[in-house]
């Protein structure tokens, strides 16, 4: 499956970027050929305002309304990568939950690499705006949830991956209870000294092992509808 971009005028120019924006990727440090092909599929200018189009290919977070970002890509890949690194995800991704959908970006490269993706959004506004960008692509893997993310979505789980795109104190315990055997959670949490960073969860038979990783930055975990 691929997501594809209708020939026109714009086609080459942005076709450039993109492919420019992989090869920015690999020199970073992203080694997975799914992760990279994925990201050259997926049209990054399609889920954000026409006037930032020109942007999308840059290493950089953009805004999308409310006061939320699209993720760099740099960010996205790096997140894939480790989820497709977990035992689980070596034997082919299965179930994943997203937490924060925003304007859909994310779920639509994970709709590349996971058999299901179920994504959950707690602001309505941001809820709506996914599925306008998502509809035309007719992901069929790809389930949008409007709730409160913190408590995950129990109604498919278990999960042989959870990825989050907001960063709060800790990870919430729904996350790790719907988290399967053999799965990776990553998410950025609060680390020293006040500085976000990512961290990786993985479920075995004997529990949780955690690993702290880079610094990052996201916005803040919330709770509740809006």
């Amino acid at each position: 499956m691929a997501v594809r971009e209708s020939l026109g005028p714009e086609s080459v120019d942005f076709t450039s970027a993109r492919w420019r924006m992989v090869q920015r990727l690999a020199a970073s440090g992203v080694e997975h050929t799914r992760v990279l092909k994925v990201m050259n599929s997926v049209l990054r200018h399609q889920f954000v305002d026409s006037a930032l189009a020109v942007q999308a290919y840059e290493d950089t977070s953009l805004p999308i309304g409310l006061g939320q970002t699209i993720s760099k890509p740099s960010v996205v890949a790096r997140m894939c990568e480790l989820l497709l690194q977990s035992p689980a995800g070596k034997m082919g991704l299965g179930r994943i939950l997203e937490i924060g959908t925003g304007c859909g970006y994310q779920a639509a490269v994970l709709s590349l690499m996971a058999k299901e993706v179920y994504t959950i959004e707690r602001l309505r506004a941001l809820h709506e705006k996914a599925r306008v960008n998502l509809r035309p692509l007719r992901l069929a893997n790809v389930h949008l949830i409007l709730g409160d993310g913190m408590l995950g979505f129990e109604k498919g789980a278990p999960y042989a991956g959870i990825i989050a795109a907001a960063g709060g104190d800790s990870v919430p315990q729904a996350w790790c209870d719907q988290l399967a055997e053999g799965g990776r959670l990553v998410a950025p949490v609060m680390g020293p000294g006040q500085q976000q960073v990512l961290l990786v969860v993985d479920r075995s038979a004997d529990g949780f092992q955690r690993t702290v990783l880079e610094h990052v930055h996201f916005v803040p975990l919330k709770s509740g509808l809006g």
